[in-house]
């Protein structure tokens, strides 16, 4: 082919290429302009890898669960300490043996950590007066300081409350006595707790072997009040494993994992194997419920919420461990709006996610159980657009991508 006949055929090639290039560039400002149409505004955040300090003493966390934070955004843990370390790679064994080993101990049962991570307080387990209980489960501190503490082992029908020093304060219920979701005295196998300051109310959610919540004073820890699902009586009968297929159970199924009060007077209900969240008034009328990443089995997904720190609490803050992240939700319709962690160990992934709480600036706190037996920390970076459905790990930076 003569220099003069291929020279048309390049131009023709060339000007194909643009055309190409063109339209390809024009379906790229298509798609980032529809991208930009679905964003909503949603709080965003960024794991913080070097939150919190290391511990002292060659101390080690155990399963934690329970976190909750002060008036003083000082961070409280509640762990369950050796009984879940493993022994062989994890603790000292309980009586010391011969050996070079320096590595590692328990940590106390309950920890304080100040707003820059720093361990301030510890103490918590047996004492005199007091049913210290065999598998500590959720903590809470009220707006006078008090610290609130349940417990999920089949024995445990009964909460404690100390001062933030550990001083004994008070016990509701005794280990042994729990005689069904109808008990005015004792529960069965506490989740958590929540403290209305305005009503001097005990939220309990209640729990790992009664399926109802009940309110009780939070001076003198007399019974007021309980319900089941829907707001219904509560009724103990095994209702069998979950089928997401099946109509919505009329009751509740073991674990009730949380009971949080927000501004508004209304009560978030987590019903973990159930997968939903319903919501009630304050004297246990039923008001609506959502289900969260329904066709979730075995641990459910619902384990625990926050409120975001807005004076409306706009968001709900969910944390899921059986699918290792956290649901960023709008609280009045309770549409999920995004998603952040995965599974795994590094810094922003999760291994059982199991608790969840805000302090005054927005940041979020998490602890895991199982094997993950840690505390996070998520630092808020306000709001933005947000069109991923799944952020996937919140690294330093990810939030200005």
């Amino acid at each position: 082919m003569t220099r003069s006949k291929r020279t048309p055929l390049i131009a023709a090639a060339f000007l194909a290429v643009l055309v190409a290039l063109g339209v390809g560039q024009s379906l790229l400002d298509k798609t980032a302009a529809a991208d930009a149409a679905s964003a909503v505004a949603a709080p965003r955040f960024e794991v913080d890898p070097l939150w919190p300090k290391p511990l002292p003493n060659h101390w080690l966390l155990g399963m934690a669960i329970g976190v909750a934070v002060d008036a003083q955004d000082h961070v409280w843990v509640v762990h369950r300490g050796a009984s879940t370390l493993n022994p062989r790679t994890e603790v000292l064994p309980a009586s010391p043996a011969p050996g070079p080993e320096e590595c590692c101990l328990a940590a106390p049962p309950v920890l304080e950590f100040d707003p820059a991570g720093r361990l301030v307080g510890h103490w918590g387990g047996p004492g005199e007066g007091y049913e210290w209980p065999a598998s500590n489960h959720g903590i809470a501190v009220d707006d006078k300081g008090n610290v609130w503490i349940g417990g999920n082992d089949k024995k445990d029908a009964h909460v404690v409350k100390f001062t933030k020093s550990g001083k004994f304060l008070m016990q509701v219920g005794h280990q042994g006595k729990n005689a069904g979701s109808h008990d005015m005295e004792n529960f069965g196998q506490v989740a958590k707790i929540f403290v209305d300051p305005k009503a001097n109310e005990a939220y309990i959610a209640d729990g790992y072997g009664n399926r109802r919540v009940v309110v009780i004073d939070a001076d003198t820890g007399k019974f007021k009040r309980f319900w089941g699902a829907y707001g219904n009586k509560p009724d103990d009968s095994n209702l069998g494993n979950y089928d997401p297929n099946a109509p919505p159970a009329q009751q509740f199924r073991n674990p009730v994992h949380c009971a949080e009060l927000a501004n508004d007077g209304l009560v978030y209900v987590c019903d973990r194997p159930n997968d939903r969240i319903q919501v009630f008034q304050k004297d246990g009328k039923f008001v609506k419920e959502a289900f969260i990443a329904k066709k979730t089995l075995g641990d459910g997904s619902v384990w625990d919420i926050a409120f975001s720190r807005d004076p409306q609490q706009k968001y709900i803050y969910l944390c899921d461990g059986k699918n290792e992240k956290v649901y960023i939700i709008e609280r009045d319709s309770l549409k999920i709006l995004t998603t952040f962690g995965d599974g795994g160990r590094q810094p922003g992934q999760f291994f059982g996610v199991h608790s969840i709480a805000t302090d005054s600036k927005g940041n979020i706190f998490t602890t895991e159980t199982y094997e993950g037996k840690r505390l996070q920390k998520f630092v808020y970076k306000g709001l933005g657009p947000v069109t991923k459905p799944d952020q996937g790990t919140p690294w330093p930076g990810a939030s200005s991508d």
